[in-house]
């Protein structure tokens, strides 16, 4: 479970997500980035080359803010660690894909191509200090 009952509820109901990790300088990089649950982790499929993943190779510290789409624009904010895998990353991905159904993106049909081709990694974030605001 992912904080309260509200908020796990919250984060599975959900898929987008402001991430921010912290620069070399201390300074916050935040983005937006699609996710999915495995278990009571998060995972995010990114580039490899991204500033986030280049932050939490020196700093694995990682928030995520959970958000929906509409008034009263509930959050809930996730403090944690996050890893970098870069093998097997088929199966999460195909958890990111399918929470984001119907938004416009789809799954690539040739998935383990497409994530060479895009050097694609997994943040897998574990969460530790959970809060938020759901109306």
């Amino acid at each position: 479970m992912i904080g309260t009952e509200a908020f796990d509820r919250f984060v599975s109901e959900n898929r987008w997500a402001v991430v921010t990790t912290l620069r070399a300088s201390g300074q916050p990089s935040s983005s937006i980035v699609a996710y999915a649950r495995d278990g009571d982790a998060l995972v995010v499929s990114t580039t490899a080359p991204t500033l986030k993943v280049r932050t939490l190779e020196r700093d694995p510290r990682v928030t995520v803010t959970v958000f929906n789409d509409a008034a009263p624009f509930n959050f809930v904010t996730i403090e944690g660690r996050a890893e970098i895998e870069r093998e097997r990353l088929e199966e999460a991905t195909h958890l990111v894909f399918e929470n984001i159904k119907g938004s416009g993106f789809t799954e690539p049909e040739d998935l383990p191509a497409w994530l060479e081709a895009q050097r694609r990694v997994i943040l897998r974030i574990h969460a530790g200090r959970v809060s938020g605001v759901i109306r």
